[in-house]
């Protein structure tokens, strides 16, 4: 009976990834990568980026339902309970205060422009710090009102997309869309991160969602069919809008739509809802990194915001590109060692799994070596006097996850041989 209670539906998880897909930063990645290259190379990179993320998912998922556990527990294997707390409490604090920046600063973008276009100057920066602080608020005081509001966002961010391809589809040809060049500063790897690093962190908690699926086919229906095709069609919109608008900067795109108004409706209440979440999950996190009294979770959502609101006046936006890239070398590198301890160390057998007391330094030294390895190219391109190297966006998951099997091999099998000489004695 309790089994049924939590059993959900394929189709109903698929939803769930798809409207997490149906969202401002999709768009986002549609403008960047578009603007970098051409329009099928767009929809290429997009397609086999998001299906990494599905890869990924279907893994993480599968362990998810095996289980019936949520991320934190399931990494609490090879992290141990108070590492995988830590690392994954880190990289939801990075991710969420990095967004909630993004986010308040393209809403920022968004107002001014609006406003520009009745002769009225408002700085980006005040702007920014404007519906930061508005969004922190309504984190800290307006939960359950912002969950209503997002069934009118969403709804209206689709009608806004729809509205504005057809228009623009209809002022040009649509053979300029699919033969559009973009300048060539964007290559394939390039766009892979950015790609991937826009939803890398989804795909590592995809347990959370998933342990309530009645089976591993479930997993892969909803992760197929809830991203691959949301996600494609967003990257679509975004790249078109951008290349009939002329410009990658997504407030100027809406604007061009044909009713301004409209425009900053929409992006304002995509990025409003989207950011309350941000802020709260981010101060969440924060609690967990730095063990504060959960009694004050009011104080650390006020401090996630607060940061997040920062890095919007301080224009966070213009680093869009290499946020992503960041990501997409941090959190895979998660995912990396987690598949490598469950399904090859373990066969995929939920009996062999159990949780670790304290710190598992194998796990959390094999994530860190994965993250940094990948995570350089992104430091050095921030540094162009300096060497640089090519972006690859796969090294971090794939060198975390060989160090995890090295690891396991060399120090776990000497740990089994030294305790039966142990009890030999």
């Amino acid at each position: 009976m309790e089994k049924q209670e939590n059993t959900q539906s394929w189709q109903s998880l698929a939803f769930v990834w798809a409207g997490a897909m149906i969202c401002v930063p999709s768009l986002m990645i549609g403008g960047t990568l578009v603007s970098g290259m051409s329009f099928m190379q767009t929809l290429l990179v997009g397609f086999i980026g998001y299906g990494v993320i599905v890869l990924l998912m279907i893994l993480q998922g599968m362990q998810g339902a095996d289980l019936h556990k949520p991320t934190v527990s399931m990494a609490s294997q090879v992290f141990g309970k108070v590492g995988s707390q830590k690392v994954i409490s880190i990289i939801l604090m990075i991710a969420c205060l990095g967004w909630f920046g993004i986010q308040a600063n393209v809403c920022g973008q968004a107002f001014t422009t609006f406003l520009a276009t009745y002769n009225i100057d408002f700085p980006v920066q005040l702007s920014s710090l404007l519906w930061g602080i508005i969004m922190l608020v309504s984190a800290l005081y307006g939960i359950k009102f912002l969950n209503i509001l997002n069934y009118v966002a969403v709804p209206i961010l689709i009608a806004t997309c729809i509205y504005g391809v057809v228009v623009s589809i209809g002022d040009s040809q649509t053979t300029s869309i699919f033969s559009y060049q973009g300048s060539g500063s964007v290559d394939v790897m390039s766009g892979l991160a950015i790609t991937i690093g826009s939803f890398a962190l989804g795909a590592v908690i995809a347990g959370d969602y998933s342990q309530y699926s009645a089976s591993r086919k479930d997993v892969i229906k909803a992760a197929t069919l809830g991203i691959l095709p949301s996600g494609v069609l967003m990257i679509a919109v975004g790249a078109i809008l951008t290349i009939t608008a002329g410009t990658a900067d997504i407030a100027q795109v809406f604007m061009s739509i044909g009713s301004p108004i409209l425009g900053v409706v929409a992006l304002i209440l995509a990025t409003w809802t989207t950011n309350a979440v941000n802020a709260f999950s981010g101060g969440l996190a924060l609690i967990h990194v730095f063990d504060i009294p959960k009694e004050k979770e009011k104080l650390a959502v006020g401090i996630s915001g607060g940061i997040g609101t920062i890095l919007a006046v301080v224009g966070i936006l213009n680093y869009f590109v290499p946020i992503m890239s960041v990501l997409s070398a941090m959190v895979p590198a998660v995912a990396g060692v987690m598949i490598a301890s469950y399904w090859i160390v373990q066969k995929g057998d939920a009996a062999r799994w159990s949780p670790v007391e304290g710190m598992n330094w194998l796990g959390i030294i094999s994530w860190l070596i994965g993250a940094i390895i990948a995570g350089i190219p992104v430091i050095l391109s921030f540094f162009p006097s300096l060497p640089q190297l090519p972006n690859q966006p796969l090294i971090g998951i794939v060198l975390s996850f060989i160090s995890y099997l090295i690891g396991n091999r060399l120090f776990v099998k000497q740990e089994k041989q030294q305790m039966k000489s142990e009890l030999g004695e």
